[in-house]
């Protein structure tokens, strides 16, 4: 009896210093360097597998966050998929990291007069651009005449439907592959 007490005992010890022992961790995972990151995510790109490519991408963003490659490429995508609302805030993270950074900021300003056509287009065509909502949008029709060096923004409307959008490089889609600072140039 006096063996199976000790016995037991023993386990209890062994029990809570089992508990007490310090845990091994895993040690975390090595930081790959950023080249890694894009030439994973390009062949993503290649093979079609576009969001595999922003997991990646965002992985890089994470390890190497002082970096604004690896932002102003998930811009970039998302700015080719019409994406405009994510193209602005990669954008503005890369803005972040390199304030002077001229595609970042290209992509912002084409993304903006995107989003911003298609809402004024879709008022006009629903005849409720009225009121304070016109007379910014005249205001800034008149930003852009005197930063794109056009006498003219929109056309006279024809018979039906609202103001058309003259074509400039700023209102056409970028072909594949183009950038928003192509579409600047």
């Amino acid at each position: 009896m006096k063996h199976i007490k000790m016995a037991a005992g023993g386990l209890c010890l062994a029990a809570l210093a089992a508990c007490q022992a310090p845990q091994v961790q895993a040690p975390p995972p090595a930081v790959q360097p950023i080249e890694k990151y894009l030439g994973d995510a390009d062949n993503a790109l290649r093979a079609g597998r576009t969001e595999e490519a922003i997991s990646i991408l965002r992985k890089a963003t994470e390890q190497h966050d002082t970096d604004k490659t690896a932002w102003l490429r998930l811009a970039q995508i998302r700015f080719d998929q019409s994406n405009y609302g994510e193209a602005i805030t990669y954008s503005t993270e890369a803005l972040k990291r390199e304030p002077d950074n001229l595609l970042a900021s290209s992509i912002i300003a084409v993304s903006g007069l995107r989003v911003t056509s298609k809402s004024l287009a879709d008022l006009s065509n629903r005849n409720n651009l009225t009121g304070n909502v016109k007379s910014e949008a005249e205001e800034l029709a008149e930003l852009l005449r005197g930063a794109i060096g056009e006498r003219r923004l929109v056309e006279k409307p024809k018979t039906t439907g609202g103001p058309r959008m003259k074509t400039t490089t700023a209102a056409n889609p970028p072909a594949k592959g183009g950038s928003a600072l192509d579409i600047l140039k």
